[in-house]
């Protein structure tokens, strides 16, 4: 499954709040997000504001796309909008990065075991 990764900048004044935000996301957002096809998402937020993201989908543009159909979608990122510096909708303003090393994939590639071997 293709994988995901962004950044994004969120206020360093509002890190406690989004860092809340994120402790009990509303479940509805959290079944819109399985249904649109967003898999093993995870969020992480460093100490001066940059948040990075992963995420895995069958096809980012659908995912996007489905999630962007929600109405609750709407509504969380209108609530959100407010952490981050740069204005506007946050999932539109993340910069997704290019996947350039993964372990698994080499490991697969290389013939060799992509977990620990017992002895």
């Amino acid at each position: 499954m293709p994988r995901y990764c962004f950044i994004n900048r969120v206020r360093p004044d509002r890190l406690d709040e989004y860092t809340e935000a994120h402790a009990a996301v509303w479940p509805e957002m959290l079944e819109a997000l399985r249904d649109s096809g967003w898999r093993n998402y995870q969020l992480y937020l460093a100490p001066d504001g940059l948040l990075v993201g992963h995420f895995e989908a069958d096809d980012y543009e659908a995912a996007q796309a489905a999630m962007g159909r929600t109405a609750v979608n709407e509504r969380w990122q209108s609530n959100m909008e407010r952490f981050f510096v740069n204005p506007g909708n946050p999932d539109e303003g993340f910069e997704l990065l290019p996947e350039i090393f993964s372990l698994e994939d080499q490991l697969a590639a290389a013939g060799l075991p992509t977990g620990p071997e017992q002895n």
